[in-house]
């Protein structure tokens, strides 16, 4: 068999080329997976400190110790009126306490 020296026929550089080509788009994926694993993660991060920073929604206050129930009555009014309580926990609050 003989064997060419010099340049590689036409078959050897397709071959070459597509070498090439294969790896700079291997390269180039890989690259863009990093990019949006890393913008990703920045996010995640981002969205963390937000909802960190978000003060924790109030407490209830606490009922009166006495058998007041006038002021139970208003202590459960402003907190309807704050949109602590919604329509049916205000009034199943309410029926318990005139019970």
């Amino acid at each position: 068999m003989i064997r060419r020296v010099g340049r590689p026929g036409l078959l050897g550089t397709m071959a070459r080329t597509a070498v090439i080509a294969g790896t700079a788009n291997a390269v180039t994926r890989g690259m863009n997976r990093a990019s949006a694993s890393k913008a990703q993660t920045q996010a995640d991060a981002e969205a963390y400190r937000a909802q960190q920073a978000q003060p924790a929604p109030p407490a209830p206050a606490a009922a009166p110790a006495g058998d007041d129930t006038i002021a139970r009555l208003k202590q459960l009014a402003e907190l309807h009126s704050a949109g602590v309580l919604d329509d049916a926990e205000f009034a199943a609050a309410k029926a318990k306490l005139l019970a």
